[in-house]
């Protein structure tokens, strides 16, 4: 059992950075004492528009594409304009069988719990039958999502403990410095504990910072919090393995600091585009004092190279 909702409270109220740090990464050491920090090639792919069979050929021939450049897994995004059919359960069931039959083995996360909400409604469902249809359609794992407001939660946590009723694993990811509270913030790790406890299905908890409200730098959410976020959801989620740091949403130097605060998967990085280098992730991760290990998106299988 990991500490307290009012010690939680404490900490981020606390300004000892290097104490919660140290502890966190004391929790690290604990759960993943081999020294490695894991990272996986997956390629998101977004559906939103496309809705005729050219439009899907492109879809198909992306993620060709994302396989021969090394992607195990592909993640599914958009999906829920209330103008297309694309808000149409059918509909994502065709792309999901096509997928499917083109790529058996490739690992599909799809839409979040937003879109799975909103699948639900515009064909008359319930969530379980909802994620049970997409799973048979071929669908591995639904999205964290990283909605935080109090009026989502319930929708939120109905999603995933679905979800995680039907076999599937998922990730918890959740925004933060998006003018919560800090109280609002202990809910939300606490929520997330609480259904871990009950069913274990999370393989991973994936804090993410807001982006800064009309891109003004001065108002993001500074270095100090977001360590101090991550290193506390280390300490209090300790019923789950895996902590990710995302080295495609956060600095450079962030993330390597994040390692020694706590976490123990730098994310993913993308096969194509111009976002960070699988290079430059490994030299960084070795940089912290860690062995770069690629993984598969659920965290089963792990690659030496």
């Amino acid at each position: 059992m990991g500490i307290s909702c009012q010690q939680a409270l404490e900490c981020f109220q606390s300004d000892d950075l290097i104490g919660i740090g140290m502890e966190a990464d004391a929790v690290r050491r604990r759960l993943h004492p081999e020294g490695v920090v894991s990272y996986a090639i997956e390629y998101a792919l977004s559906m939103t528009g496309v809705e005729d069979g050219a439009g899907e050929a492109l879809l198909y021939d992306e993620i060709r594409q994302a396989i021969d450049l090394g992607s195990t897994g592909v993640r599914l995004i958009g999906g829920h304009s209330s103008n297309s059919k694309d808000c149409e359960i059918e509909w994502f069931e065709g792309i999901l069988r096509g997928t499917r039959q083109r790529f058996p083995s490739l690992w599909l996360e799809g839409p979040s719990p937003t879109v799975i909400v909103a699948l639900a409604a515009g064909g008359n469902l319930d969530i379980h039958e909802t994620i049970a249809r997409l799973r048979d359609a071929g669908l591995n794992s639904i999205a964290g999502g990283v909605e935080l407001q109090t009026s989502s939660l319930a929708e939120w946590i109905e999603v995933h403990r679905a979800a995680h009723g039907l076999g599937m694993r998922t990730a918890a990811t959740m925004a933060f410095g998006a003018g919560e509270t800090l109280e609002q913030r202990v809910d939300r790790l606490e929520a997330i504990r609480q259904l871990q406890e009950e069913a274990g299905g999370f393989a991973t908890f994936v804090p993410l910072a807001a982006e800064a409200p009309c891109g003004r730098e001065l108002d993001a959410v500074t270095a100090v919090e977001q360590l101090k976020t991550l290193a506390i959801a280390r300490i209090f989620l300790d019923n789950i393995e895996n902590i990710q740091w995302n080295g495609t949403a956060q600095g450079l130097k962030v993330l390597q600091m994040g390692l020694r605060f706590g976490a123990n998967d730098a994310g993913s990085v993308s096969p194509v585009g111009d976002g960070i280098s699988e290079e430059d992730l490994r030299r960084i991760i070795r940089d912290a004092g860690f062995q770069p290990v690629q993984r598969d998106t659920p965290y089963r299988t792990m690659f030496l190279n």
